[in-house]
């Protein structure tokens, strides 16, 4: 059986979940590929890393999407006038913060996982990014709102914020508060994206 790209990336992305290290020597056996071809694949520990934690990302911000057109199918704000976006994006958080094996992972490689997480070069921060650019896009347009500022320049902001309290512990020795990062993240997002005057 041959080794795609893709199994390489899942097992990565199955062993982070799980708060496992990565280890490309014992991936390599249990795939039964050598660890060149794991390499010329995937590229060093870090790429790989980059790559499942993404995996994960996607998935978690996929499932996020989908409770919420579970509760108010395609309507881009709930019961209460919230927008669509951020509810996701507090839900997304809520998840990272609460995984364990993420929480192992920058408990025990806090530098690496760091650089892997919030390099705006590497393989999850921009895929991140554009993650939330679509969504604002969409309720923009299903909301009527009016943009003062790029979508770029807001989706950036508010990854950028995110990883500031997700990441708390690591980045600066302070508690993980999802209330008070909601509440920041609501006033921001709201305030660059009101409504269109009508």
């Amino acid at each position: 059986m041959t080794v795609s790209t893709e199994d390489i990336v899942r097992l990565a992305a199955k062993l982070l979940y799980r708060g496992t290290r990565l280890d490309l020597s014992r991936m390599a056996t249990d795939l039964g590929i050598s660890r060149a071809t794991l390499f010329r694949r995937v590229g060093n520990r870090e790429d790989l890393m980059g790559e499942g934690l993404w995996t994960l990302s996607d998935r978690t911000w996929s499932q996020a999407i989908a409770r919420w057109e579970t509760a108010h199918g395609a309507s881009p704000r709930a019961g209460d006038g919230r927008l669509r976006c951020l509810r996701i994006m507090e839900d997304y958080r809520h998840e990272v913060a609460h995984n364990e094996g993420m929480r192992r992972l920058i408990d025990t490689e806090p530098a690496v996982a760091l650089r892997v997480l919030t390099d705006p070069r590497g393989r999850v921060q921009p895929r991140i990014v554009a993650s939330h650019v679509g969504l604002f896009q969409r309720d923009v347009q299903d909301a009527a709102l009016n943009p003062l500022v790029g979508l770029e320049d807001l989706s950036f902001a508010v990854v950028r914020l995110g990883e500031s309290f997700l990441y708390a512990d690591a980045l600066a020795s302070r508690t993980i508060d999802l209330d008070v990062a909601t509440t920041l993240m609501d006033a921001l997002v709201t305030g660059a994206l009101p409504p269109k005057a009508l």
